[in-house]
């Protein structure tokens, strides 16, 4: 290129437009969002420079080239900068003239072009005053004001006046182009033309496309309008042909007489009676096809579906009832005889209400069944609803029928599906109920499971009272630590507690073999299972509290047999706990024991989990360091503050316990549950930890046949625990000889399974001191403690774990 040409050459700061062309001599705001953008624009106002404007042709192109941007762009002045919340800014540029892009010299930070400034010709300026100018200027303005009156909120008065003010070509093909709505690629057009007439010209085909288009769609929407016109008249219409049904004694709607009839034989009370007899003559009122019709239609059939008188003949009878809950479910006793005395109060008091009962225990031990069978016993309908997952307090008071897809609560639904209005409503999995910006459904259940409100419940849908003081409510939860108090407070609390061994050997027996025989076309003398094969079903293939993996394995064991039978033709399977891993594998479980070994700083406590007791085993190691506690094995809070309270106890009585009093300061000590996978928490491990840290400080060994369980306070007391009925079989499954409990759990014995009672020996203690001189090999130096007895005011029992309830 010879040298000369090249002088009109501008090296200059450049930003890429998405969707936008700027024009000269117009002033033009917009929002930049990219970075590179930003800094160009940065740029161009602080070093007060021109800016070079041009546009993307593909806009979705986040980091353009020279490839993806028009060959034509403006030369603009930056005025304003503001900057917006977030990364974004608004900018306000002018724009100055036109200039070709020739390559892009700069990609990062932002872009920058070497451009060439394009000039207009001087015989171009000549013919803006010929005739053929002065024709295009003027249909100019009459495209111009057609498109104003089809798009009032785009344009203004003083757009129209603009135009009309000015005589050159060039310029109002530039104004309209600016602030008409087009597709890129024509603005671009309009842009690339120098010579003014033919910008003009050009700029008047593409503004005559648009203003036919809009001609249009207006032309459509007014076809629609005369549409819907149209429907309203046969609606009108239609409404006259009843009119004049009815004056000619002729039933022109059999549906609304048909609802009148419905509400008639229902013998529905007062108040509902009259409310629905208003909505049926709503409904005659609305015209054919409307959606109001619809949900009329919808709230008339629920209401009509609901019970509202009818009630099914109550059995009280507490011998029958003792039967078939005898029939249905082993075990449970207590829960049992808590149950049959509800109905004897029932018996003698029919009238009573307000009874709500709350079952409560670990998963698969029966709390759902126990429901069923009490509605079995009492001869009423069973309705079960699951409260699991439950957000939204609309689930359980309903939609307000005005809503698109409205519908009752399931509390109504549950009505409707019973058909009676007494009948026994299980409410299952109550605890794992959640809340949120819809609302608390615990809150809409204070009414439901209230005596003194639950006489006229109000369904959001329905809007109508209705009387659930006849229904029964007996709900289920595995704890009643996520319940909130004042829903509990309104549940009388029965603790199903987990079976022993031998509860489960009997339920197995009696109750899932013969279910699960019949479920895969057994017979009873094709499947022969040993009592052994079963206990060693129990202990080495399920660790629950219920039976739900129990039975699961007893079905896998008869698909084995049934397998066996069809394939190699025997004629029955016996199965010993022998042969068991024939059937079912290895064994997934095995028993938790240490060896029974007397080791130092060894100690087994006891765990109660979700499901069962569990042995939970405390180390504590003692190394040179500077009296830092380091506890490990995934512990919770209250674990941990139990460590502390036993590690100040140890200090206040050193010399007693025969250690160094000076330990604190020199010595490390390091506390360890194993399983550190598994979280654990609860205070009863108080005594555990407190005795492996004296055998691990004093070096006398622990018996390895005792566990304890307990808590601890800072002056050595031991206070009660919970779960002691599992933690005690728990004990007796891993070969445990001897366990202390804390002396106010002693009546909890009673409680314990006869078998787990004969087999274990029991210390009560109410002292650290009775704990170490019972658990070690031989009692350290221990002299008379001089704490008093526990008050009634200082007891606590364990709350509930994640897993491992300490």
């Amino acid at each position: 290129m010879p040298e000369e040409e090249k002088t009109n050459y501008k090296t200059m700061t450049t930003l890429a437009l998405r969707g936008l062309t700027v024009y000269p001599e117009m002033m033009v705001h917009f929002d930049v969002g990219r970075e590179a953008s930003i800094k160009a624009l940065e740029k161009a106002m602080s070093s007060n420079e021109p800016i070079f404007l041009v546009a993307q042709k593909d806009i979705r192109v986040e980091a353009p080239d020279q490839n993806h941007l028009f060959s034509m762009g403006t030369v603009s002045v930056v005025r304003q900068i503001l900057r917006l919340p977030g990364k974004s800014i608004r900018v306000m540029v002018e724009g100055k003239y036109r200039a070709r892009l020739h390559s892009l010299v700069q990609t990062d930070p932002y872009l920058a072009a070497e451009i060439e400034p394009v000039e207009i010709p001087q015989s171009y300026e000549g013919k803006t005053n010929s005739l053929r100018a002065e024709a295009a200027i003027r249909q100019a303005y009459e495209l111009f004001d057609r498109y104003s009156d089809l798009t009032p909120k785009n344009t203004s008065a003083d757009m129209l006046l603009n135009i009309m003010s000015s005589e050159d070509a060039g310029y109002i093909a530039d104004f309209i182009a600016q602030n008409v709505s087009m597709r890129v690629a024509d603005k671009q057009s309009i842009l690339e033309e120098i010579r003014p007439v033919q910008r003009l010209t050009k700029m008047n085909r593409l503004l005559h496309r648009e203003v036919e288009i809009l001609e249009m769609e207006q032309g459509i929407q007014r076809r629609v309008q005369e549409n819907m016109t149209q429907n309203q008249k046969d609606a009108f219409l239609r409404e006259q042909v009843r009119v004049i049904q009815e004056e000619l004694g002729e039933d022109g709607d059999s549906e609304i007489a048909a609802y009148r009839r419905q509400i008639a034989e229902a013998k529905l009370p007062e108040e509902v009676e009259a409310k629905l007899l208003k909505e049926v003559t709503h409904l005659e009122k609305q015209p054919f096809g409307s959606a109001e019709a619809s949900v009329l239609r919808n709230y008339l059939e629920v209401c009509l579906e609901l019970p509202w008188t009818k009630t099914s003949k109550e059995r009280v009878n507490v011998q029958a009832a003792r039967k078939i809950l005898d029939a249905d479910h082993f075990g449970l006793e207590e829960v049992k005889e808590r149950i049959l005395e509800f109905l004897a109060v029932k018996q003698l008091a029919p009238d009573l209400k307000g009874q709500i009962l709350c079952l409560v225990g670990p998963p698969g031990v029966g709390k759902t069944s126990i429901g069923m069978s009490v509605a079995r016993a009492l001869n009423r309908k069973l309705a079960r609803i699951s409260l699991g997952g439950v957000h939204d307090e609309a689930d359980i008071r309903g939609h307000r029928k005005t809503y698109v897809g409205a519908m009752p609560g399931r509390i109504i639904n549950a009505l409707r599906q019973a058909g009676t209005r007494n009948p026994l409503l299980l409410l299952d999995e109550i605890d794992k109920l959640g809340s949120d910006m819809r609302g608390d459904p615990a809150a809409a259940l204070l009414e439901v499971l209230d005596a003194e409100q639950n006489n006229a419940f109000r369904d959001h849908f329905v809007e109508l009272p209705f009387d659930l003081s006849d229904v029964l409510f007996i709900t289920t939860a595995n704890t009643t630590s996520t319940i909130p108090k004042p829903l509990l407070d309104r549940m009388e609390v029965i603790e199903l507690p987990s079976y022993t061994d031998e509860e489960k050997l009997q339920i197995a027996r009696n109750h899932l073999i013969p279910k699960q025989l019949k479920r895969h076309g057994l017979k009873k003398s094709q499947l022969k299972l040993t009592d052994d094969a079963i206990r060693e079903l129990i202990v080495a293939y399920t660790r629950e509290s219920g039976v739900r993996i129990l039975e699961r394995e007893l079905g896998a064991l008869c698909r084995k047999a049934a397998m066996k039978i069809v394939s190699d033709g025997v004629k029955s399977v016996s199965v010993t706990g022998d042969t068991l891993e024939q059937y079912l594998g290895p064994r997934k479980y095995y028993p938790e024991k240490n060896g029974m070994e007397n080791q130092v700083g060894l100690v087994n406590g006891l765990a109660w989990t979700s499901v069962g007791g569990t042995l939970l085993e405390a180390e504590v190691n003692v190394v040179e360091g500077s009296g830092k506690i380091e506890l490990t094995g995934n512990l919770g809070n209250v674990m941990k503050e139990s460590a502390k309270a036993a590690f100040s106890y140890i200090r206040s009585r050193a010399v007693q316990l025969g250690v160094d009093p000076s330990f604190y300061k020199d010595k490390d000590l390091h506390i360890h549950f194993p399983e550190g996978a598994v979280p654990k928490d609860g205070p009863s491990a108080g005594v555990t930890i407190c005795t492996a840290m004296v055998s691990a400080l004093t070096g006398i060994p622990v018996r390895g046949d005792v566990a304890m369980t307990g808590e601890i306070t800072l002056r050595g007391r031991v206070l009660p625990i919970g779960g002691l009925r599992e933690k005690s079989m728990a004990a007796l499954r891993n070969g445990i000889h001897t366990v202390i409990i804390p002396k106010d759990n002693e009546a909890d014995l009673e409680r314990i399974d006869q078998t787990v009672r004969g087999a274990l020996r029991f210390i009560p203690v109410s002292h650290v001191d009775q704990v170490l001189a019972n658990a070690l090999e031989r009692p350290p130096l221990t002299q008379p403690s001089q704490t008093g007895e526990l008050s009634a005011g200082m007891r606590s029992a364990d709350t509930h774990a994640p897993l491992h309830q300490a």
